[in-house]
């Protein structure tokens, strides 16, 4: 495997899974590009607000944190949508997805909404 990719791994009796960062990242993101109101990521560097590490991917963060999966999303709203409920759905729905496409337990997904978008 690549060394210059972040692995989050979990240990199983049959042996170890690993999937890459950005593997969790895209599904974030596909998952999060589907909720009807997301007008899309920020493209601005965030990690400067949460400190440390990098963005995954554009507006995705990702850390493994005590084995569970945490998820940073930098959103923006279409105008006219509803913000508490927008960032709802993308919270279950990227949540839903993680756990069961990963098998991860999923700390917590954060969504973020940066601004308003008028398409």
């Amino acid at each position: 495997m690549s060394d210059n990719k972040d692995y989050m791994i979990h240990h199983e009796d049959m042996g170890t899974i690993q999937i890459s960062e950005d593997v969790v990242a895209t599904i974030a993101t596909t998952t999060t590009l589907e909720v009807d109101g997301v007008g899309g990521l920020m493209n601005a560097n965030m990690a400067d607000y949460l400190g440390g590490k990098k963005l995954s991917a554009k507006g995705v963060r990702v850390e493994l944190v005590d084995g569970a999966i945490l998820v940073h999303l930098f959103i923006m709203i279409r105008y006219g949508s509803s913000v508490a409920e927008v960032a709802g759905k993308v919270q279950s729905g990227v949540y839903a997805a993680l756990k069961d496409m990963t098998g991860f337990e999923v700390k917590a997904v954060n969504v973020h909404v940066g601004g308003i978008c008028f398409e």
